[in-house]
């Protein structure tokens, strides 16, 4: 089977990490990443050209120094689920952290969006790298890397119990018999972990896709090889050609060594595409963008989110970058790493540090509706990428993605013309997992 471009949609309301200035735009309302509107017109401008995904991410952790978006918007969960009846085939994908939930009480309330939106639920599951968040949870101290990573594993591992709790005939409802459940299909889970104990059983049914589809955004060693292990969707940063496809085929080769067809492991990476009626006027917009954004003050809070909200203020721009190395480990570690073994190599100050994190970096996706098109199909055709996960600054420039650039895909057969199924699993093009318990009795059976 040829392989199918996929696209999700990721809005940012009035403005995510280096959105400084969106909320600005006289196009943007002030009140977007609250207005529940805001996001069925966007999800439904979505669905009308056959994406995929609406994709919700979230923190639970905030200063007053923290983007916009993150500063008043909705919890994911809720916000979906009223997406969901606006909605007939987009799929529902929304964030939720592994450290600071319990798999019986997450699992159930993404089988109920499974439910509410007949099988269109996706849960990126991610360990929390906002420090502060500890503090809003009653810890001292937020947990190391390798505990965060460890817990997840077992988180999703538990969910998909919870989520196998009923077999897929395991309601009978024979009035005539006066049976309703057959009980020899209800399985408890009887989990005892590292991290977890859960006796279970879920008190809900599985959806029409079987269980809810797990993405992951794994960066690091351990993020990468948790996705390898879990992920049926990867939000992947991009960057360059050739280091999308270097981290294509390295997390395609580690699902493949966990024993995993890694046709059903779907990259997405992230991207921003500026779209005019010709490449110039692409290009000076990209520029207009990056200045109305390009706030240093903000640009030194933002830099240290990856080091647990620090607070880099405090010192002298034009000195040497500090010693802050210990506070990398339990933030943003990856980025948090690279960026201290740059300054240390460079010699870079403070100053430097915080203005190269908000470079001017022209992004391949970039042009009139054919240049952006014919990139998109490179990258595809490269294997550096199975899709997007598509952020536009207004519904303006998203209404004009579809219909200028998404045409062109569709002529060359790389995007799809009709949906083929009603559930996200169905147009990932990923199987249903089959029950265990339903699977261990045929296995008995044969």
């Amino acid at each position: 089977m040829s392989r199918t471009l996929h696209l999700a949609l990721h809005p940012y309301g009035v403005g995510g990490p280096g959105q400084h200035g969106l909320w600005k735009d006289p196009r943007v309302a002030k009140n977007a990443s609250i207005d529940i509107n805001y996001y069925i017109r966007l999800a439904q401008a979505a669905e009308h050209a056959l994406f995929d995904a609406l994709f919700i991410v979230d923190s639970q952790f905030i200063n007053s120094t923290y983007p916009a978006h993150y500063l008043n918007r909705l919890e994911p969960l809720t916000l979906l689920s009223a997406v969901a009846t606006h909605t007939k085939h987009l799929g529902l994908v929304g964030t939720a952290s592994s450290t600071y939930n319990s798999p019986f009480n997450l699992a159930r309330r993404f089988a109920s969006l499974d439910h509410i939106s007949g099988g269109r639920a996706g849960w990126n599951v991610v360990t929390s790298f906002d420090t502060g968040t500890a503090r809003n949870f009653g810890l001292d101290e937020h947990l190391d890397y390798a505990t965060r990573y460890g817990r997840a594993l077992e988180f999703v591992q538990a969910a998909r119990g919870l989520w196998d709790s009923y077999e897929d005939d395991a309601f009978p409802a024979d009035v005539e018999r006066g049976v309703f459940l057959d009980p020899a299909k209800l399985h408890e889970l009887n989990h005892e972990g590292a991290h977890f104990k859960i006796a279970g059983p879920l008190n809900l049914s599985r959806s029409p896709q079987g269980q809810p589809v797990i993405f992951q955004a794994g960066v690091s060693e351990e993020g990468r090889d948790l996705a390898a292990q879990v992920a049926e969707g990867i939000f992947a940063p991009g960057g360059t050609l050739e280091s999308s496809r270097d981290y294509y085929a390295d997390v395609k080769k580690r699902a493949t060594a966990y024993g995993r067809d890694p046709e059903h492991v779907k990259i997405l990476i992230h991207g921003g595409p500026v779209v005019a009626a010709t490449d110039e006027a692409a290009r000076r917009r990209e520029r207009e963008i990056f200045e109305e954004d390009d706030d240093f003050s903000r640009n030194l809070a933002l830099l240290g989110r990856s080091f647990g909200a620090y607070d880099f203020s405090v010192h002298d721009l034009d000195a040497p970058f500090p010693d802050v190395a210990h506070l990398a480990e339990k933030g943003g570690r990856t980025g948090a790493s690279q960026l201290i073994a740059r300054a240390r190599a460079e010699g870079l100050t403070l100053r430097q540090v915080a203005k190269s994190v908000n470079q001017f970096r022209q992004s391949p996706f970039v042009g009139d509706p054919r240049t952006v098109a014919d990139t998109i199909q490179q990258w595809f055709d490269a294997r550096a990428l199975d899709g997007f996960n598509l952020a536009f600054r207004t519904e303006e420039e998203l209404n004009y993605f579809v219909d200028s650039v998404v045409p062109l895909l569709q002529k060359r057969g790389l995007f799809r013309t009709e949906y083929t199924s009603d559930t996200l699993r169905g147009n990932l093009g990923l199987p249903i997992p089959a029950n265990r318990h339903s699977r261990e009795r045929q296995l008995v059976n044969d």
